[in-house]
């Protein structure tokens, strides 16, 4: 059985910084793409990042220079640092592992 969880959340003040981190176990074979989607209430969620097992990036222009995403293939994690936050950063950020597999959400509210 497949397990996807996040970690990382929270509360910060703007311009302030916060590392979520991603673990999926149950998984045998290496995860193609891994990434990390946000989703605020009544919006679709969307891509903020993503980073392939062969190391390529994608990264939402709104985040672009600020936030970094990595990844370590042989323990299938993946984390996101996020820098110089702004409150229109505020959301429920998901993990997902593939196609088919996401973690429960974490919340990161950005806010004074």
């Amino acid at each position: 059985q497949v397990h996807v969880v996040e970690s990382g959340g929270g509360l910060v003040q703007p311009g302030g910084s916060l590392r979520l981190s991603c673990a999926a176990s149950g998984i045998i074979f290496s995860i193609p793409t891994m990434g990390w989607y946000r989703q605020t209430p009544g919006k679709q969620r969307e891509l903020v990042a993503s980073i392939s097992n062969s190391g390529n990036i994608n990264y939402a222009d709104s985040v672009k220079g600020r936030f970094t995403i990595s990844r370590d293939n042989a323990k299938n994690t993946v984390s996101l640092q996020m820098n110089s936050l702004k409150p229109e950063d505020t959301a429920v950020y998901y993990c997902k592992c593939g196609v088919y597999f996401w973690g429960q959400g974490t919340q990161v509210t950005v806010s004074s």
